[in-house]
């Protein structure tokens, strides 16, 4: 009797403790350490530019080194061929061609402090050290690395609006902390800085400059663990007394009598209204000293954006995927205070706002597939993104071209704001004031800059009254064929009607003879001489890139472009020759920024990044599929220098994230993903309210890269895309993969795309 009470009571223990095990195991897989597969390094070498250092997502404050600079590869600040490091600044563009920001520098100090930097010759006269690559630490939300120079070792991580440091010296004498506010990056040049020490451990101020951005401003404050028992100021190298001094080039030396455990903390939080919001930033995101939790949460947070798609994949593929997914999530970033506070474009101070302020908006490059995986991956930010652009548009009269800093720089062609608007608004994200967003997104294509006054008119604009016609026309007419879809949704029939024959402009540099997109003379004569695979940078028709790359870009009409050809075999005939044509791009200044060649088709540059779906319109996906795994096997690795071209703020990554898991945006705002051959096993994108749509490529290798058939929930799927929809209301997509190509799968005109 008693030995069988004792089993009934060991029974109901185990019956007790199997639920809680089982609801242990599913939070485990459903919060994976995906960390592991990040390398911040990825891209860092050759031309990706990407931001090396310490940052959460999203995050106002990138924090990482920056190197003597070396010319356009070094935009970041950093890059992997490099071996000094002069300090470390607050913020950075990433992958972009243009370098600016890179505010704020500090750098920890044993020894004399020089007031001039090292050169990459000379790191002895000058401040700054050489490090060596086997003593730095790259991790998601944590950096380190040993300053040689010094025997210093400089730790950093940060939060959305506060950079953190944790210097160690080598002893506890003559340790210093260099605040330099005179140089950024590139254009950049500082036009009033100052510098207040407030406290026995803390010190404010401010960096204006002008680069780039035109007018940026940045408050900081500064909180240290260890009291500051002197500080001298200087206006260049000229000493300014007292414990507070405004210049146009203002350093600080900071001393301390004695260092706990050897170390000294430093919290940096920056503001774009002023160093008591600055502080205030602080208090609210890092009240204590533990560096430790600091990493941790930071940690955390990027688990968490990392845990939105879950993948099976090889190793290779693991690493370059969470890496990617990683990448697309720098910018655009948050321009505002804890408090709500920003700085508009007008320069005013709006207080409180109510939704989230973003800024660094690189738009004729993330509209393309940035944006779009956005609406599957950051539901919670769209409509403070649309608001974004909405109040910069109340505040300089129309939507942001390449927004930064709080700053228009005009940058690139188009008004791709607008795609990004409509994407949302036809995805169903409309909390925000949707009648403000028509009328921003019409009166901004109704300008007359940039060859748009022709647009009005309806008519192409011709080559010798400006450069770049071919590429300026191309972008406007996806934007215009956006409005008109708006419009068509708001019962605007008119101006669906008008804008529908925007779109359409693109064929009037259809050159039928040769087969080419080309530049028009204002007396209707096409531009000659005329070479398709000649290239002269930001100085011909096109806007880098040549005929043969752009003749491609009409993503919100593959199948109108197809008729120009006059049959699907001589369009099928052009597109196979893009890809076999000799890789090289003639002309004395031909762009940088073509790059990553097949053919003619450059992978490293953003129009390009759509053409090799094109093949699905003209019912041969399988075409496509080889093209996925050529482009991943060349062009995308593990190494530093993984990036075929510059990473521009997440586009170059969100192309392989969507590629890898098996689909692509090719019409940038009408729901519709184009398949084509999954890098991955298994891909699962986690929506919101626990609903999950799963990808799984069933015998899928690197022989087996084409898809044979597909079911969706169980059921025969023919069609060569997806929707949007099928994501984000969840079920599971199985594509069988094989040798060879299907003769049958998505060849069909009722199974081709929308």
């Amino acid at each position: 009797m008693i030995s069988k009470y004792k089993h009934l009571v060991f029974l109901i223990i185990i019956l007790g403790i199997l639920p809680v095990t089982s609801q242990v195991k599913t939070k485990k897989q459903n919060s994976l350490d995906y960390t592991q597969y990040v390398d911040p390094l990825i891209g860092s070498a050759g031309h990706g530019h990407v931001f090396v250092g310490a940052n959460v997502p999203f995050g106002a404050v990138q924090l990482g080194p920056v190197n003597v600079f070396e010319g356009w590869d070094w935009c970041s600040g950093y890059n992997y061929a490099s071996n000094t490091i002069l300090g470390f600044t607050h913020t950075h563009l990433s992958g972009t061609g243009i370098g600016d920001l890179n505010d704020i520098l500090l750098l920890p100090v044993s020894g004399k402090v020089p007031l001039t930097k090292g050169t990459k010759e000379d790191m002895v006269t000058g401040y700054g050290s050489y490090f060596l690559h086997e003593n730095e630490i790259t991790k998601p939300g944590y950096y380190s690395v040993l300053l040689d120079k010094y025997k210093i070792k400089a730790e950093l991580t940060a939060t959305e609006r506060v950079g953190f440091h944790k210097y160690t010296f080598n002893s506890v004498d003559d340790s210093h902390i260099l605040l330099d506010l005179a140089d950024g990056v590139g254009w950049d040049k500082p036009m009033k800085t100052f510098i207040k020490k407030t406290g026995a451990k803390t010190i404010v101020g401010y960096r204006h400059s002008k680069g780039w951005a035109d007018d940026q401003r940045v408050y900081f404050a500064m909180e240290f663990s260890e009291s500051i028992s002197n500080i001298s100021l200087y206006d260049n190298v000229s000493v300014v007394l007292g414990n507070q001094g405004e210049g146009v080039r203002m350093k600080a030396v900071i001393d301390f009598a004695t260092l706990k455990n050897k170390q000294v903390l430093v919290k940096v939080g920056l503001s774009p209204v002023s160093y008591e919001n600055a502080s205030a930033n602080i208090k609210a995101e890092i009240p204590t000293w533990d560096f430790a939790k600091t990493v941790k949460q930071a940690n955390s947070k990027w688990n968490t954006e990392l845990n939105k798609i879950q993948i099976k994949a090889d190793e290779k593929t693991m690493k370059v995927f969470y890496t990617s997914l990683y990448h697309t999530v720098f910018a655009p970033s948050i321009f505002n205070d804890a408090n709500g506070d920003y700085r508009g474009t007008d320069k005013k101070v709006y207080e409180k706002a109510n939704f989230t302020n973003y800024t660094t908006f690189s738009l004729w490059d993330t509209y393309r597939a940035l944006h779009p995986l956005y609406t599957i991956t950051q539901p919670d930010k769209i409509n403070d993104i649309v608001k974004s652009f909405l109040a910069i548009y109340q505040q300089q009269g129309r939507l942001p071209v390449w927004h930064l800093m709080g700053n228009e720089t005009n940058t690139m062609n188009g008004n791709h704001s607008i795609a990004v608007i409509v994407d949302a608004y036809l995805k169903g994200y409309r909390d925000y004031d949707t009648a403000l967003a028509y009328e921003a997104i019409k009166k901004t294509g109704m300008q007359t800059r940039d060859g748009m006054d022709y647009v009005q008119k309806l008519e192409y604009i011709p080559a010798n009254t400006m450069l770049e016609t071919v590429g300026n026309a191309l972008e406007y007419a996806i934007d215009d064929w956006c409005v008109a879809q708006m419009a068509k949704a708001l019962n605007k029939t008119e101006d669906y009607t008008y804008f529908s024959k925007r779109a359409n402009l693109y064929k009037l540099y259809f050159d039928k003879e040769t087969t080419f997109m080309r530049g028009k003379l204002a007396n209707g004569n096409w531009r000659t001489p005329f070479n398709p695979l000649s290239s002269a940078h930001r100085k011909d028709d096109y806007v880098e890139g040549n005929a043969w790359q752009y003749t491609w870009l009409v993503p919100q009409d593959p199948y109108g472009l197809i008729d120009l050809f006059g049959s699907e075999d001589k369009f099928i005939a052009k597109l196979d020759a893009l890809f076999l044509i000799t890789d090289k791009v003639e002309g004395e200044e031909a762009s940088p920024d073509i790059s990553g060649l097949i053919g003619q088709y450059a992978q490293g540059n953003e129009p390009n990044h759509h053409i090799p779906y094109l093949y699905a319109y003209a019912g041969q996906p399988w075409k496509t599929a080889k093209l996925i795994r050529e482009i991943d096997d060349k062009f995308y690795s593990t190494k530093p220098d993984g990036l075929c071209g510059n990473e521009d703020l997440g586009q170059m990554s969100a192309w392989y994230v969507f590629s890898a898991m098996g689909f692509y945006s090719v019409n940038p705002a009408n729901g519709i993903y184009i398949l084509g051959s999954p890098l991955v096993n298994n891909a699962t994108v986690k929506n919101k309210n626990g609903i999950s749509f799963t990808l799984k490529a069933i015998d899928n290798s690197s022989t087996n890269i084409y898809i044979q058939k597909a079911e969706y929930n169980g059921k025969p799927y023919t069609k060569s895309y997806i929707t949007h929809d099928m994501i984000v209301k969840g079920g599971e997509l199985k594509l069988y993969m094989g040798r060879k190509p299907s003769g049958t799968w998505g060849v069909k005109k009722e199974d081709r795309p929308l």
